[in-house]
């Protein structure tokens, strides 16, 4: 949903916009982890939904599957990020990638990364294939 120039956008408005957003992307995933900031950082949570999801997510520019391939790469990238990771990796499946995308992405991080990076990422990516019945995941 695009707003058009000139239209007053309340804060609810963009947050409802980011909530669609978010379930479309993430499903439960995402909402568990807005939930999880109620009681410690509620307007963390509100940030996330309107300006993250709402906001950037929603952008024509790139298409949801590139979007989390760049996600994919940029949380592997900082490492320390694998319950992000576990969240974009089903986020990934959700939008069309397929297990061997995404591993070869996180493949392809190795170089760029180093290996401790993307063999953290990869178990988080393991992780979640064993918990959607996708493993094994077809090798070159």
């Amino acid at each position: 949903m695009t707003i058009p120039p000139n239209v007053a956008e309340t804060r609810q408005d963009r947050y409802d916009r980011g909530i669609e957003v978010l379930t479309r992307i993430d499903g439960e995933a995402g909402q568990r982890v807005v939930d999880a900031l109620a009681g410690i950082s509620p307007e963390l949570g509100h940030q996330i939904v309107a300006w993250g999801f709402g906001e950037i997510y929603q952008r024509p520019g790139l298409a949801p599957r590139d979007r989390q391939l760049v996600t994919l790469g940029m949380l592997t990238a900082l490492g320390g990020c694998e319950a992000q990771l576990d969240v974009h990796i089903n986020a990934s499946l959700n939008v069309g990638l397929t297990p061997e995308e995404i591993i070869e992405a996180l493949l392809h991080s190795a170089a760029y990364c180093g290996f401790p990076k993307a063999l953290n990422a990869t178990f988080v990516a393991k992780k979640v294939f064993t918990e959607r019945g996708l493993l094994p995941v077809a090798a070159d």
